[in-house]
């Protein structure tokens, strides 16, 4: 297991990589005394508050015993009393040190004083949500997107394409970088930093993604709830990992494995809790409607989803699955709120993402093929007959080169001119 438990500790010969979530990461230090970083294990986190204003900040991590041991005995010590600005890395090792961090919060609300990072666990959000209410802003950090495993430290082109006149959108893709790359190389080898910068091979990958899921399974989900069958629970996720991008039927799925269906509502909150797994809503006007249509089912990161479901070719749901990870990174980066979802009528007409940016609506239609046609838009045409009033132009994502509008309000693009 030793190869995923160095992930944290970056090697010397590799700079840092700046992240899009650092940014919003500043902002909400300007202004609330808390601030708490959480997402997947391994996306990244330790190394994104340790290498924030360094030197102006006292850093602790809870993965020394020493430190750990003082945060036990004595948690109001480990904090400092001169106010100074202080990380404290897995804090879900040491729950009850945010009593101590709540205590000092309401002595002083200085902003910027605390920033905290843990693995997704249901009981640490509880108790973060109870301790630190009113008093924290949350940042999620999601495995890297294509931009910054390039060194861009950024996510597409999604806040500029909501602001930009329709009339300079072919001009502002002709100029995007990074250029083109192979999106099936990127889709196997996923956006965790050590698969996705640092191994070579495919049997490389293969060994840590192993590790990864192992590690999950063994420890992680252990902490958060009492599974009696690991067995059971892996072959939900090798069945929801075939399922990618399809819509999530949870007495089918549970028929398919022979679990039945509340285990696997359970079993699907802690997956997605633990950020390993994304169900997408269905659009509607009415956001209470949201919550009841049926969610698709994608995967945190598409590296893990290939290996759950066996290696095999990437399909054309790996390539929605990339652009929406990209979608979320952007999403969760953002201080106004922003919503991701998919769309379908009682007919059968559907396109694959809208984004939803204040009154805006951005539909999103993904192809893997080179050559779109018109016909491949007829989901984004009857959004926009449907929502004439809000929606913006039409994107349709394809894996060739050409930039065109293929009809009035309907631009085709190549994925990764945006992505």
């Amino acid at each position: 297991m030793d190869i995923i438990h160095g992930v944290n500790d970056r090697p010397e010969d590799l700079p840092p990589l700046p992240r899009h979530a650092g940014s919003g990461l500043r902002d909400r230090l300007a202004v609330m005394p808390a601030v708490v970083v959480t997402g997947p294990r391994q996306a990244g986190k330790s190394t994104l508050v340790r290498d924030l204003t360094p030197g102006r900040r006292t850093y602790l991590t809870l993965d020394d015993v020493g430190v750990r041991e003082l945060a036990q005995t004595d948690p109001d010590a480990i904090l400092g009393g001169g106010g100074s600005a202080v990380t404290i890395d897995e804090i879900q090792r040491e729950p009850d040190l945010l009593l101590a961090v709540k205590r000092d919060v309401d002595r002083k609300r200085k902003p910027g004083r605390f920033l905290l990072t843990g693995s997704a666990n249901l009981r640490l959000m509880n108790r973060v949500s109870e301790s630190l209410a009113g008093r924290a802003s949350y940042v999620t950090l999601w495995p890297m997107t294509r931009r910054e495993q390039a060194g861009l430290g950024t996510v597409g082109v999604w806040e500029a394409l909501c602001a930009a006149p329709e009339v300079d959108w072919p001009e502002l893709l002709s100029a995007a970088e990074p250029g083109a790359v192979d999106w099936k190389v990127l889709a196997r080898r996923g956006g965790f930093p050590t698969p996705a910068l640092q191994l070579r091979t495919a049997k490389e990958r293969a060994v840590w993604f192993d590790g990864y899921i192992r590690t999950y399974l063994e420890r992680d989900l252990q902490d958060l709830a009492s599974i009696t069958s690991l067995v059971d629970f892996r072959r939900l996720m090798r069945a929801a990992a075939l399922r990618l991008g399809q819509m999530l039927n949870q007495t089918e799925l549970g028929r398919d494995v022979g679990l039945p269906q509340p285990t696997v509502h359970r079993w699907l909150n802690l997956l997605e809790a633990s950020y390993l797994l994304v169900r997408l809503p269905a659009y509607a006007v009415n956001r209470t409607k949201r919550l009841i249509k049926t969610p698709k089912l994608f995967w945190g990161d598409t590296g893990v989803a290939l290996h759950l479901a066996g290696g095999g070719e990437p399909g054309g749901a790996h390539l929605e699955n990339l652009i929406l990870h990209d979608l979320l990174a952007w999403r969760d980066g953002r201080l106004d709120p922003a919503e991701v979802c998919y769309w379908r009528t009682t007919t059968n007409e559907e396109i694959d993402f809208v984004v939803e940016v204040g009154e805006r609506l951005l539909p999103i239609e993904v192809k893997s093929k080179g050559r779109p046609r018109l016909q491949d838009a007829k989901g984004l045409l009857s959004f926009r007959r449907e929502y004439p009033e809000r929606s913006l132009p039409g994107l349709l994502l394809h894996t060739g080169k050409s930039v065109e509008w293929l009809a009035p309000g309907i631009l085709a693009a190549p994925w990764w001119a945006v992505v």
